[in-house]
């Protein structure tokens, strides 16, 4: 079977024919060229508005590249014409294996993209013979194709959160649908701000803005503040995640302080114990069970401040608001009358933030923080991956790539 018939099985082009195709040598490497040429008393379409006009002369050939077949490089070779339009005036053709003045083929320019989801963008230019740069252009290509074809018109639930990306407290803001039958990034965008974040809701648009059920974030409070102006209606859940991780950060303080006072007058008993009193009790190990047994005997701060921390937990296993309130206000007063001042500054902050760690009971523990967390964790591998990005455009599109789930291009190909 000769490769035009493999061709035009897989990648027929409607006016045009594969006339023939050789070998040849490019830069001192063997690669296959594939002749194009249009048929036969047909126009050549407009760029500019996309209608079939007569023809004004012809360019040169040029070289389009196309995937590569067993491990050499294949190239589209094609004398681009020039149309006449009486509107747009004298224009180059459009052609249908690729856009613009690109020298890829968008076939191959998708089969690139594909494979900068399983493999760094160095490594994918590295194992075909490509440059970086094709790679980057490719996977653009591939999520501005997707961002302009996504649908987002069902979106109920979106989950805000920020990831620090670069060094130096550089943050991005991302928010991710968390719906139940679609998880995916919705947006990313620069910097932790209210401006960051009032940039989401106005490329979001207020209709669909004023259609969404539930959001969860943090307690970041310029998240806070633009989510109660521009989506008061929907119910506002705050991520369980960060209330733990400030507990956790109160009992480390507590215990730090504590084991410094001890060591100075010569008692080591938290010594090994931080982990003791961070990790659920089913998580010890035997090690840290029999030292956490032995530290409830003492009357310590840190002991004190893990009691409070575990008592806490009884409030996500309630069901009425009413009563999870009631149980919120006896903990805090408790919490106040311990006289231990990170764990009363916790109590505070939930006192603060009261009616929104109600609303987890009023939306039914539908929505949680561990889709967030989830899709975090592969955000973070993404960018381990590629071992960072110098500049936020490339972190974007790796990200939107990842993590969008974004539709493709209708091909003929498979490339997974």
């Amino acid at each position: 079977m000769q490769l035009k018939t493999i061709l035009n099985r897989v990648q027929k082009f409607k006016s045009f024919i594969y006339e023939s195709a050789e070998f040849s040598e490019l830069d001192g490497q063997l690669v296959i060229l594939i002749h194009i040429v249009a048929r036969a008393r047909s126009c050549g379409i407009c760029y500019g508005c996309g209608r079939r006009r007569p023809g004004y002369d012809t360019l040169k050939p040029r070289r389009f590249e196309f995937v590569p077949l067993w491990g050499i490089p294949v190239f589209f070779v094609y004398a681009l014409r020039r149309v006449h339009c009486k509107g747009c005036g004298v224009k180059v053709e459009a052609v249908p294996w690729t856009q613009g003045k690109r020298t890829l083929t968008d076939t191959y320019m998708q089969f690139l993209a594909t494979w900068a989801k399983r493999l760094s963008w160095q490594e994918v230019a590295a194992i075909f013979q490509t440059s970086w740069e094709k790679v980057f252009r490719s996977v653009e290509w591939a999520v501005e194709w997707g961002l302009a074809h996504r649908d987002i018109t069902n979106v109920q639930s979106i989950g805000v959160d920020e990831i620090l990306w670069h060094r130096g407290h550089k943050y991005l803001t991302v928010v991710y649908q968390i719906d139940a039958a679609c998880k995916r990034l919705l947006w990313v965008g620069q910097q932790r701000s209210v401006r960051t974040l009032l940039r989401f809701f106005r490329a979001f648009g207020n209709e669909r803005s004023a259609r969404l059920r539930f959001i969860c974030s943090d307690m970041w409070k310029p998240y806070l503040k633009v989510i109660a102006k521009k989506a008061g209606q929907a119910i506002h859940v705050l991520d369980r995640f960060h209330i733990a991780m400030h507990m956790n950060k109160a009992i480390d303080k507590v215990r730090a302080q504590e084991a410094r006072a001890l060591r100075a007058k010569g008692v080591d008993v938290l010594k090994h114990a931080r982990w003791c009193l961070l990790k659920r009790p089913q998580n010890l190990t035997d090690v840290q069970q029999a030292k956490l047994t032995d530290l409830l005997k003492l009357n310590l701060k840190a002991v004190r401040s893990y009691l409070l921390k575990e008592s806490f937990q009884f409030f996500w296993q309630y069901v009425s608001p009413y009563w999870a309130g009631k149980f919120l206000d006896d903990w805090c007063t408790k919490t106040m009358r311990s006289r231990i001042e990170p764990m009363q500054k916790v109590a505070r902050m939930l006192r603060a933030h009261r009616e929104l760690l109600l609303n987890w009971f009023r939306a039914k523990k539908t929505i949680s923080s561990g889709v967030m967390e989830g899709l975090n964790n592969k955000l973070k591998l993404t960018t381990r991956k590629s071992y960072g990005f110098r500049t936020f455009r490339a972190a974007e599109i790796m990200l939107y790539h990842t993590l969008g789930n974004l539709p493709e291009p209708e091909c003929t190909h498979r490339f997974c």
